[in-house]
């Protein structure tokens, strides 16, 4: 059996062997047979901002549903997938062990994530590190304007790869 098949990542919110879960919540349920989250987790993905990382999505305003199902979506393949085990990686960080790397994001689900959010506004390019956390929640640093996805992601590839610090690769 393939040691990188069939896991789920030590991190904070995962399970720690994959299995069925019964109920997941909307765009978590495709990974209900067999699943690294739980129903709760699956729930919690969905809320504009969740006990799961504190991490506001209306950071610059409120994210347009068309763009935010994007994140929820990544946040469930995060969370609940079990087959990203050929992209993880240990990491030292303070909440998680391990991360996931350059996990292949097909060219055409890159385009529409970019097409969806646009027109939606941020702060950032890397929203895994840098924010201001003093409020508990994640809050634009200092100096960091509010600007359309369009101009600080100039590119669909720019979105994909950078957003989350590498975990995608443009495919």
């Amino acid at each position: 059996e393939d040691p990188l098949l069939n896991v789920c990542m030590d991190a904070k919110h995962h399970k720690r062997q994959p299995g069925p879960e019964g109920q997941l919540y909307e765009q978590c349920s495709p990974w209900k047979d067999n699943a690294c989250c739980t129903a709760n987790t699956s729930s919690e993905a969905h809320k504009d901002q969740s006990y799961l990382y504190n991490f506001n999505w209306n950071h610059c305003g409120v994210m347009p549903p068309q763009c935010k199902r994007h994140f929820i979506q990544d946040a469930c393949l995060y969370e609940c997938s079990p087959n990203l085990g050929p992209w993880i990686e240990q990491t030292d960080s303070s909440w998680r062990r391990e991360r996931i790397r350059d996990v292949p994001l097909c060219r055409e689900d890159c385009e529409q994530w970019w097409q969806d959010c646009r027109d939606a506004l941020t702060c950032k390019e890397n929203w895994h590190k840098g924010w201001n956390w003093a409020t508990g929640a994640n809050r634009c640093p200092w100096g960091s304007p509010c600007r359309p996805f369009s101009q600080v992601f100039p590119r669909p590839r720019d979105l994909c790869e950078k957003i989350w610090s590498g975990s995608f690769r443009y495919s």
